[in-house]
């Protein structure tokens, strides 16, 4: 079971999202007054953006629609520069100077030559549609320690938040960002010096937690409708980290679990309401159940899709259901069931720390090293 710190924390963070959430149904925000929508949510603690790989990992944000809050958060790991570009190690004390002197204008700038090509991971981070963000400090921890264990650049999407910004604005702002890739790989149309030096778009994973892993899901179902249209980039995988599926139909761990840790199903459903549009709102719409009629593209087509499930999760068995789904059709579709752990449990920023958050992320990187490496190793898992 979870310890007293984790349901204690469930406790009040429940009680102050669901306060939010209906706020927020029975006084809309005006859509109309902010034409960009939003990203993040000013009570959150975010994490500066450092370019000078402090602890391995340099990050840098972008800006990648000028007329939405759309942006993205790199981290490039320093295993990308050539050993005579890493920087000298430093004292605890310098890199903690170091971090408060940098800004977006300093830090590394790829010579040009001989550049080391690296996998992308494109990531979607969690918060039920409305809250959390690619520059947490939650997601940026995370997305440094799948930067370092896979050895990969990883792309962290902020994605437009609702209600301000209703479906499909999430799912379109994933798409969008894949297709921004796939221009930073030439250098006659890559306009960030990082990627354009350092990212290999044909070695591309999709990562999502939570509401990100239905963002991921869809960004691959489009993936496969537009088929050479994206190219450079192609999606070699997927990972689906505690997918927010719904259905009409009640599971098993819906029915146990249903007032279970920090998301529940009540909060669940104020979440929906909030992210669909009124006359959509269905618990078989697309974006809440892949396993609905007229979804996307056959399931056999999906790229090899890992999902990760926690075992008092109320929305577990609907991630269980669309992995056995991939492999009745023979996709290559693994899942991890992690004992004990509650939902989002290796991307809270309280959990990030427990045995169970750093073993998850090493599973992760063991089995999509199998689709990420040059040489295509065959890992047994």
């Amino acid at each position: 079971m979870p310890s007293i710190t984790v349901k204690l924390y469930s406790v009040f963070f429940k009680m102050r999202l669901k306060n939010r959430l209906q706020s927020w149904i029975q006084t809309p925000p005006d859509e109309s007054s902010n034409q960009e929508g939003v990203r993040t949510r000013p009570e959150e603690p975010v994490s500066a953006s450092n370019p000078s790989f402090t602890d391995g990992i340099a990050t840098k944000d972008i800006r990648v629609d000028p007329s939405t809050a759309l942006s993205v958060r790199i981290f490039l790991p320093e295993s990308a520069l050539l050993p005579s570009e890493r920087p000298q190690p430093k004292s605890k004390a310098e890199e903690s100077s170091l971090k408060s002197e940098n800004n977006g204008d300093q830090g590394y700038t790829p010579s040009g030559q001989n550049c080391r090509k690296l996998p992308i991971m494109l990531q979607f981070h969690g918060g039920g549609w409305v809250s959390g963000s690619n520059d947490s400090v939650a997601n940026d921890s995370f997305c440094q320690r799948i930067a370092k264990l896979c050895d990969a650049i990883v792309v962290a999407v902020g994605y437009r938040l609702a209600p301000e910004s209703k479906y499909p604005a999430a799912f379109e702002d994933g798409l969008k960002v894949l297709n921004w890739l796939g221009k930073q790989s030439n250098n006659s149309t890559g306009d960030e010096p990082w990627l354009v030096a350092h990212a290999d778009p044909s070695r591309c994973v999709l990562l999502g937690a939570s509401c990100g892993a239905n963002i991921a899901d869809y960004v691959a179902r489009r993936t496969v409708e537009l088929g050479k249209e994206l190219d450079p980039v192609k999606v070699v995988a997927q990972i689906l980290m505690y997918p927010f599926f719904l259905a009409n139909e009640p599971t098993q761990s819906e029915i146990r679990l249903a007032n279970t840790y920090f998301y529940d199903k009540a909060i669940c459903l104020l979440a929906w309401q909030l992210f669909l549009p009124k006359d959509e709102f269905s618990l078989e719409h697309p974006a809440a159940n892949p396993l609905a009629p007229n979804s996307g593209p056959p399931l056999k087509l999906m790229p090899p899709t890992l999902t990760v499930v926690a075992e008092h999760d109320w929305m577990r068995d609907q991630g269980v259901a669309y992995s056995e789904e991939l492999r009745k059709v023979n996709v290559p579709a693994p899942l991890l069931d992690y004992k004990d752990t509650v939902h989002e449990f290796a991307t809270l920023e309280m959990l990030l720390k427990t045995p169970q958050a750093e073993a998850c992320a090493e599973d992760i990187c063991i089995w999509v090293k199998k689709y990420i490496s040059l040489g295509c190793h065959e890992f047994s898992y």
